[in-house]
C-alpha cells in the first residue's frame, strides 16, 4: 500500500482544489497551502509538500485534519460547517460517543459476513457515500475521482445533484454500485428529465432530499465568503442556472430561486408514478414522517438531519433512529447518517435499527488529501474498523447486530 507521502506527492494535483486543472504545473513543483478565497496554489519548492506527509492517516479525523491544512479554507469552511452554532453538530458526534458497547465472548468470529441487501442489491458491507456537493472545490477531477475512489474499495456512491460534474460522466467513471440524490425543484419537468438522465445511466436508486424547503442558516459558509469559483458549474442544472449563479436567497429572503418551500407529500407520490427505480427520502427526523412516508409509496428513508447543515438544534439522528424504526417495523429498510466517523457508528447504527449508514464529510476530507486514493483508503479504514467491531462483539455477521449489542 502507498504511504501517505506517495499518495500525497503522486498526485500533488489532488490537493490544490478547483482551480489547479491538470497541466497546470507537475505535482514535483506544486507547493499547497491553506488557501483564502479561490488562491489555492502556488509553484514553489515541493519540500514544504514533503515535510508535512510523515506518517499514514490511520483514522477519519487524520484525513480532517490534513484537509484543514491543505484545502482553500472556503472549501473546508463550507464542507465541515454547520448551521448557526453548530450545536446539533457537536450532538452527532457526542451522541456516538455517549452510547456503550456490550460485547460477548467466546463467539466465532473466525468468518465475518458484512453484506447487506438493499432493494434487491446485495451490497458488501453497510456503508455508502452520502450525496455531497461541489466535489471540485477540492480536486480536480471532482466526483469523477470519488467514483473511481468508491468503486476500488466496493462501496456504493449517492451521486449529488449539485456536482460539478454531470450524472452521466460520473456513472462512466463508476465501477461501484451509483445512487443519485435530488430535491424536487420548482420546474417539475426539469425535475422529471434529471431523474429520467439519472435512471438512463443506470442509477440504482434516487435519495429525494426532503428536509429543505429553504436553505439552513450557515453562519460559517457566510464568514469564509463562500460561493461557487467561476471556473466551476452545477453541472446537472445547465439549462436551469446560469454558471455560477446562487443558490442563497437575496439579502432578507429566504427562498431560493430552485428550491420548493410549496411541497407537500403528493409530489412524492407525482415522482413514484414515474420513477423506474426505489424512491428513498431522506431527511426524516419524525417518526409520523415516516408513517407518512411509507404511505406514499417511499422504497425507504434516510435518517438524516442534513449533517446538521438546515435546522440547529434538532437531535441527532442517532437518537431519534430508535423512535422511527419502531414506527416504521420492517415494512421499508432504513438508513441514517449524520457524525459517523468510526466503525463502531456503524456497529452502534445496525444496533439500533438501521439497515445501512451514509458517511460524507469523511470521504471528501479523503478526495482532497488524496484524490480517489483518498477516498478508497478512508472507505476502507472505516470498512475495516467495522470488521473489528463486529468481531471484538462477538458478531459475526450483519445479521446478528441487534439492540444486545447497545450496553443498557
Amino acid at each position: 500500500m502507498p504511504t501517505r507521502r506517495d499518495v500525497l506527492i503522486s498526485s500533488g494535483s489532488a490537493l490544490v482544489g478547483a482551480t489547479l486543472l491538470p497541466g497546470t504545473a507537475p505535482a514535483s513543483e506544486i507547493k499547497p497551502k491553506r488557501a483564502s478565497g479561490h488562491t489555492v496554489a502556488t509553484s514553489e519548492d515541493a519540500e514544504a509538500l514533503s515535510a508535512a506527509v510523515d506518517s499514514e492517516p490511520v483514522c477519519l479525523s487524520d484525513y480532517e485534519a490534513l484537509a484543514r491544512e491543505r484545502a482553500p479554507k472556503m472549501a473546508f469552511e463550507y464542507i465541515s460547517g454547520g448551521a448557526a452554532d453548530e450545536i446539533t453538530l457537536k450532538w452527532n458526534r457526542e451522541s456516538y460517543d455517549k452510547l456503550r458497547l456490550q460485547p460477548r465472548i467466546f463467539v466465532d468470529v473466525s468468518k465475518l459476513d458484512t453484506r447487506v441487501k438493499l432493494f434487491d442489491q446485495e451490497l458488501p458491507f453497510p456503508i455508502l457515500l452520502a450525496p455531497t456537493a461541489y466535489h471540485r472545490l477540492v480536486h480536480p477531477e471532482g466526483e469523477i475521482a470519488t467514483a473511481r475512489g468508491a468503486g476500488a474499495a466496493g462501496a456504493t456512491m449517492v451521486a449529488g445533484m449539485l456536482a460539478t460534474v454531470p450524472v452521466e460522466d460520473i456513472a462512466k467513471a463508476a465501477t461501484g454500485p451509483l445512487w443519485f440524490q435530488t430535491y424536487i425543484l420548482k420546474d417539475r419537468a426539469f425535475t422529471r428529465d434529471l431523474i429520467q438522465r439519472a435512471e438512463g445511466v443506470g442509477c440504482k436508486a434516487l435519495c429525494i432530499t426532503s428536509d429543505s424547503p429553504v436553505v439552513g442558516v450557515r453562519n460559517r459558509d457566510a464568514r469564509a465568503n463562500f460561493s461557487l469559483p467561476p471556473n466551476l458549474e452545477r453541472a446537472n442544472l445547465r439549462g436551469l442556472m446560469r454558471t455560477g449563479g446562487n443558490l442563497r436567497p437575496p439579502e432578507g429572503d429566504i427562498y431560493t430561486p430552485i428550491l420548493d418551500a410549496s411541497l407537500t407529500w403528493k409530489e412524492i407520490e407525482w415522482l413514484r408514478s414515474f420513477a423506474r427505480v426505489p424512491v428513498l427520502l431522506k431527511g426524516v427526523l419524525n417518526p409520523d414522517d415516516a408513517e407518512l412516508a411509507i404511505k406514499s409509496g417511499a422504497s425507504g428513508i434516510i435518517v438524516s438531519n442534513h449533517g446538521a447543515r438546515n435546522l440547529d438544534t434538532v437531535p441527532p439522528t442517532i437518537d431519534i433512529l430508535p423512535e422511527v424504526v419502531d414506527k416504521v417495523a420492517g415494512r421499508i429498510p432504513i438508513l441514517c447518517d449524520s457524525g459517523i466517523r468510526r466503525g463502531t457508528d456503524v456497529l452502534k447504527a445496525l444496533a439500533l435499527g438501521a439497515n445501512a449508514v451514509l458517511i460524507g464529510r469523511p470521504y471528501l476530507y479523503g478526495l482532497a488529501v488524496g484524490g480517489d486514493a483518498g477516498v478508497t483508503r478512508v472507505i476502507n479504514i472505516i470498512k475495516n474498523e467495522f470488521k473489528v467491531a463486529m468481531a471484538l462483539s462477538g458478531r459475526p455477521t450483519t445479521a446478528s447486530i441487534d439492540g444486545s449489542v447497545i450496553w443498557k
